[in-house]
This record gives structure tokens, sequence and C-alpha cells, in this order.
């Protein structure tokens, strides 16, 4: 009996080292954005839209974070976004959060490693609407592999966004909503 249960602890320690020596996943994780989301489903009916993530097409359970940032009567906003899980594995709901006034970019990023993030630009309209969703990526190879999006690219991103939609420069003092 003894030696069935040694034999069996020992399987089990082998299967425990194995798995934490197998190499971590490949590549960084994809983001997708669904808009809008379904209101047949309890979890996400009265989301704004939902967040997706995936490894190599499987979805992934991933860290979820975000920042809504615009521009209301010409001043600065920044707004930190908590995201809620729904039903689905790697999906979650956004609630909107930011205010209705101004102009407004989601910047939205799924971690897998610290040195392997994705962020979807989600620009809304006048109309609070989702105008536009990308996920920016460079050819490596064969692959099209997300790029990070740097602090000066999401500034410049959101002047540009404020110049087309509401005209004027932008005050770069950040203030809350």
């Amino acid at each position: 009996m003894m030696r069935r249960s040694l034999g069996l602890a020992s399987l089990v320690l082998a299967t425990l080292t194995i798995a934490a020596a197998a190499p971590a996943p490949l590549g960084p994780p994809w983001i997708s954005i669904e808009y809008p989301p379904s209101p047949y489903d309890q979890t996400t009916r009265d989301a704004f839209l939902l967040v997706h993530t995936f490894h190599h097409g499987t979805p992934i359970v991933a860290p979820i974070s975000g920042k809504a940032e615009g521009i209301v009567s010409g001043q600065r906003r920044s707004v930190s976004l908590k995201f809620e899980r729904t039903s689905r594995t790697g999906v979650y709901a956004l609630d909107k959060q930011w205010s209705s006034d101004g102009t407004w970019v989601l910047f939205i990023t799924a971690s897998q490693s610290s040195d392997d993030d994705v962020t979807a630009i989600v620009e809304l309209g006048t109309n609070g609407q989702v105008a536009s969703v990308r996920v920016p990526t460079e050819r490596r190879g064969s692959w099209d592999i997300p790029t990070d999006v740097s602090a000066a690219e999401r500034e410049s991103i959101v002047k540009a966004r404020f110049a087309t939609n509401g005209g004027g420069k932008a005050a770069v003092a950040s203030k809350a909503p």
C-alpha cells in the first residue's frame, strides 16, 4: 500500500514539475471588441461593449485594463476603466464610465505577461457610439503581431480626434471627469 502511495505521489510530482517547466505561450495575446453586445446574455445586456481576449484563436482569461481619454469643453479628461467578467471565457463587459459630452478615445489593453500587451484603440463618434476600432500591428515574417501603443502615441491619437471632432488645440492638463 505504501509503495502504491509513493508511486502515485511520484507521478503527481513529476506531472507538476513538467507543467511548471513548460514554456510560456509564444506570442502576445489578441484582443477584439464586440459592439454592440448581445442583449440576450444576462451578463452583457447593459454593457457598452465587450472585450474578447485570445491566444492563437483560443479564448483566454487575461488581465484587462483601460482608460477613456477625452476632451470635454476644451479640458483634458482621463477615466480609468473597470471591466466585468461575463459568462464566457475571455469575454469582459465594459459599462459606459465616461461623460457623454466631448470627444473620447478608449485604450483597452489585455496583458499576458509584462512585455506581451495588446491594445485596442476604440474611437467614439460625436454621437457617443463606436466610430472605429483598431489594434496596431507590425508584420513579422508571415504574422501580424500587435505593437505597443506608447503614451506619446495615445496623446497624439486623442489630439487628432479632438482636431477632427472639436477643433482647436487640446489642453494637456489632466482632470477627473
